[in-house]
């Protein structure tokens, strides 16, 4: 017996690592809000969560920002580079965890909850 709750605690511990990261989405915003937001479902080269954000050198004063999946070799990066004659600077920051890269949410997966549903009521069931 002791044996099929190993296998069951390794069984949800895959099932909940294989489920994809979500990330918030964030094309563009300005002064600090974003303009089109929403969830994404990374794809498994973009495995990490970013928020970004660009500066233009000449006005400091107008910042571009943007969230959405990245990969891991972009995160906490600067760039630079010109844009219409315009220089910028981006900056990436990223995280690993859903919904890590917005405003702060506590949600486990579905397959998670489910099977910590499940081994409660399994636990209770046999009295472990």
């Amino acid at each position: 017996m002791n044996n099929f709750w190993k296998a069951v605690t390794i069984l949800c511990a895959v099932i909940a690592t294989a489920h994809s990261l979500t990330c918030r989405s964030c094309p563009i915003g300005l002064f600090g809000t974003c303009l089109n937001s929403g969830e994404v479902t990374c794809n498994n080269d973009t495995n990490s969560c970013y928020s970004g954000e660009a500066q233009f050198n000449k006005t400091s004063a107008l910042k571009l920002l943007t969230r959405g999946c990245l990969d891991k070799d972009l995160c906490n990066k600067t760039l630079t580079g010109t844009l219409v004659g315009a220089g910028y600077t981006s900056t990436f920051s990223c995280c690993e965890r859903n919904l890590c890269n917005g405003a702060t949410s506590v949600q486990l997966p579905l397959t998670v909850a489910l099977c910590a549903a499940v081994l409660s009521s399994l636990w209770g069931f046999w009295g472990l």
